[in-house]
């Protein structure tokens, strides 16, 4: 079978992990790369023997040679370039979030049924290993009905700054960036209940936090303390039309005492966690049991996940299979998303 010829667009720092996991599949060879500064696509060119530099992604599609690509650029050009790679006849690996709004998120899908090809969006949390062994005993009934979810991420100092902290780019602050991660996690294990309502509230009160000293935090290739304009925590409880519910909070940064990071999902026949490890909770004669499954890792590890990932989108090419993250979950958790900011600015809640 003949090589997928794979395009990566945007060469930032999540492009890393999206090169890695290419050059180590199997059925995939990186034939091109494109960013918007040469100078940081041809150094990642020559460290992934690529040939093809871009700094134009329409060249990039005019390619005939190039089966599919990658897209890891700023969120606000995520629904552009995907509509014209579909259009191109690519199949599209999108990082999440799908793109800024749902005006957007259905624009994409409407491209996707015209072009026939595949387009996955890049929740790669679902395709960590522990995640998809809670997904199967989920679909086996282990836990009976999952009723509730409660998911935090905290970072108490972790304002990325550069283009994380610019609304028209990043579209929102942590809970577009981090916060979907965890999201689309426990929707994904309650099975994809249909949203129907959200009430949720966003603060600005700290900004990036840059007289900080003594502790140190990822900042953007872009960063810039003096922009900032977008929330430093948000919360929010979302309904579901079959009863369940799911509580999030999400942080950039807050006076808390360190980072936090839980997943909690319950249901009327058991209970598990997946964050910060995986554990199970049952009842055996008549006692509470928390089961610790002996996993190759006790909680997310980022390059299995990212490289099952990038498999998957290789698979489904080859295959004609659809994505486990597909479009139209994109579309809903934008839904979510955009609900969120919606119920947030208003004060109150917002139907779906």
């Amino acid at each position: 079978m003949d090589m997928i010829k794979i395009g990566v667009i945007g060469t930032g720092s999540i492009s890393s992990m999206h090169l890695s996991a290419y050059r180590t599949n199997p059925q995939t060879i990186i034939y091109a790369v494109c960013d918007l500064n040469e100078e940081r696509a041809r150094a990642v060119a020559a460290e992934y023997n690529v040939e093809n530099v871009y700094t134009d992604y329409r060249e990039l599609l005019a390619n005939s040679e190039i089966d599919a690509v990658s897209i890891c650029t700023w969120n606000n050009s995520h629904a552009e370039i995907s509509i014209a790679a579909l259009e191109a006849g690519k199949h599209v690996l999108v990082e999440k979030p799908l793109c800024r709004t749902v005006e957007e998120a259905l624009q994409v899908q409407q491209a996707v049924e015209k072009s026939g090809k595949i387009l996955q969006v890049g929740f790669v949390r679902r395709y960590d290993s522990n995640a998809q062994l809670l997904q199967t005993l989920v679909e086996q009934g282990e836990f009976g009905e999952i009723y509730y979810a409660k998911a935090t991420t905290f970072r108490r100092l972790g304002n990325p700054g550069g283009w994380f902290s610019d609304i028209e780019r990043s579209g929102g602050g942590p809970l577009i960036d981090i916060g979907v991660h965890v999201i689309d996690l426990c929707w994904y294990l309650m099975g994809r209940p249909n949203p129907v309502s959200v009430s949720a509230n966003t603060y600005r009160k700290l900004g990036n936090r840059s007289n900080i000293k003594n502790l140190s935090f990822y900042k953007a290739a872009d960063y810039d303390a003096a922009n900032n304009t977008v929330e430093d925590l948000a919360n929010a409880l979302i309904r579901f039309e079959n009863g369940a519910s799911l509580m999030v909070d999400v942080s950039f940064t807050l006076h808390a005492k360190e980072d936090e990071r839980s997943v909690r999902l319950y249901g009327d026949k058991g209970g598990f966690e997946i964050d910060p490890e995986i554990v199970l909770v049952k009842e055996q004669s008549d006692t509470i049991v928390n089961i610790y499954p002996q996993t190759d890792h006790k909680g997310f590890e980022f390059n299995s996940a990212f490289q099952n990932e990038i498999n998957h989108f290789a698979n489904n090419i080859s295959n004609g299979s659809t994505p486990i993250s597909p479009v139209q979950d994109g579309v809903t958790i934008m839904k979510i998303l955009g609900a969120i900011y919606e119920s947030a600015a208003k004060g109150e809640e917002v139907k779906l």
